[in-house]
């Protein structure tokens, strides 16, 4: 199973996005734990993770957070700002994918 985590300040503004990510998975067949949480705990969530999208808004974070995992061999990357904006699920899922294939 994937397990994607998606970043953001208070980890309740990516919740919609993350339902579209879930629906776009499911549609797949896709095996996949989609959750969005905030960056304080993020430390909490480590267990066999496999890819960190940060919200555009928290993109300040992102050169902390791909310090701390991805030497653990954890994906990280900042969500394209326009799939964000207008809560494309599919295309941050395709995100996450090309980020685990790589």
């Amino acid at each position: 199973m994937l397990k994607i985590i998606l970043v953001c300040s208070a980890g309740m503004s990516t919740s919609l996005l993350v339902k579209k990510m879930k629906e776009a998975a499911e549609n797949r067949k896709l095996e996949a734990d989609i959750r969005a949480v905030a960056e304080t705990q993020l430390k909490h969530e480590l267990d066999q993770l496999d890819v960190v999208l940060i919200g555009p808004q928290v993109r300040y974070l992102a050169t902390k957070i791909k310090a701390q995992l991805e030497p653990k061999g954890i994906a990280v990357d900042v969500i394209d700002q326009v799939a964000y904006g207008m809560i494309q699920g599919e295309k941050v899922l395709d995100q996450a994918l090309s980020l685990v294939n790589h």
